[in-house]
């Protein structure tokens, strides 16, 4: 389904939660209706509260094929699944329905030995750099790590969604009306980033 997007990972830690939220919180900034669908049995459920998305929980596979059966005839929402970690099996069954599978990973050799074989097992599957660091020295030493080792898969990475500590606040059970510009930013960023890649270019 072109308006389902999963965002998954054999490991834990990567950010997956966080991006979800921030996903589906910058596709409400850019007008878009979307649902967060929560499938870690590990956690809570969190409540529509102020936000521009809905989330719901699809922690038992009956809840999700539920879910996404109704996000078929609702053509105007994006879902965003949030995945869990060390769960081959599921990851599998999103990667094959979904319009768009992300996997994120954080700067270090752990996780990009894991993305790397995650974008082996999903070929079609793009790599996003998550939590990346906001400090120029960082920064260098970071890309230097990506043209090292992921230098085969760059083109199948989207730009970085890099750390911003207010992010935390979408994953509260209650989120303050306005949240910072600079969380705002990010997350339109993001949203950007995964339309371009499931939308077509109009035609001129």
């Amino acid at each position: 389904m072109n308006r389902l997007i999963c965002i998954i990972g054999n490991k834990g830690g990567t950010g997956k939660t966080s991006m979800t939220h921030m996903l589906c919180h910058g596709l409400g900034l850019l007008g878009k209706r979307s649902i967060a669908v929560l499938t870690d049995i590990y956690r809570e459920p969190l409540f529509r509260d102020d936000r521009g998305y809905t989330p719901l929980d699809g922690r038992t596979p009956e809840k999700l094929e539920k879910i996404i059966a109704k996000l078929e005839s609702m053509p105007e929402w994006y879902g965003v699944i949030d995945g869990t970690a060390n769960s081959p099996e599921m990851d599998r069954h999103l990667y094959e329905i979904s319009g768009l599978v992300l996997l994120p990973f954080r700067d270090s050799h752990e996780d990009i030995r894991t993305v790397r074989h995650d974008l082996d097992t999903f070929p079609e599957a793009f790599g996003v750099p998550s939590q990346w660091p906001t400090n120029p020295w960082q920064q260098m030493a970071a890309e230097h790590t990506l043209d090292e080792l992921m230098q085969d898969y760059r083109p199948r990475l989207l730009d970085p969604v890099y750390t911003v500590s207010a992010s935390k606040l979408l994953l509260h059970s209650q989120i303050p009306a306005e949240l910072p510009t600079v969380l705002n930013n990010v997350c339109r960023g993001l949203a950007r980033q995964v339309l371009a890649r499931l939308e077509p270019p109009e035609q001129e």
